[in-house]
């Protein structure tokens, strides 16, 4: 959970080195029907174009099995990027593997509903 924390307090503070560090170097999201890599994600953080007013996350379920931590939850974030605002709830399942150097987010997916 350390490290889910970590990774939306990044988002609150836009700290695109504690994203990149939280990534794991396999890291792979399907945004808008393509598979995205983690250099991509932290290329579009590192750009400038994102702003966060609200980013946060709750209603966990937490599930560690080895090295290897299932994550489940809603994520809230309001902000702008690349000029378009957004507002938006979503349910999310966060893969997390445990590596030599600290748990590192390895898949995540997101299904947007109303609130």
């Amino acid at each position: 959970m350390a490290a889910e924390k970590r990774w939306v307090q990044a988002h609150r503070d836009l700290n695109v080195a504690d994203i990149e560090d939280i990534l794991d170097d396999d890291y792979r999201i399907i945004q808008n029907g393509q598979v995205v890599g983690k250099q991509e994600v932290v290329d579009s953080y590192r750009s400038g174009k994102r702003r966060w007013a609200v980013a946060d996350a709750g209603d966990y379920a937490v599930r560690v099995i080895d090295d290897v931590a299932l994550v489940v939850g809603v994520w809230r974030g309001v902000g702008i990027n690349c000029g378009e605002v957004f507002d938006y709830s979503a349910r999310f399942l966060a893969l997390y593997i445990k590596r030599s150097n600290g748990w590192k987010l390895f898949r995540d997916e997101y299904l947007d509903f109303e609130r």
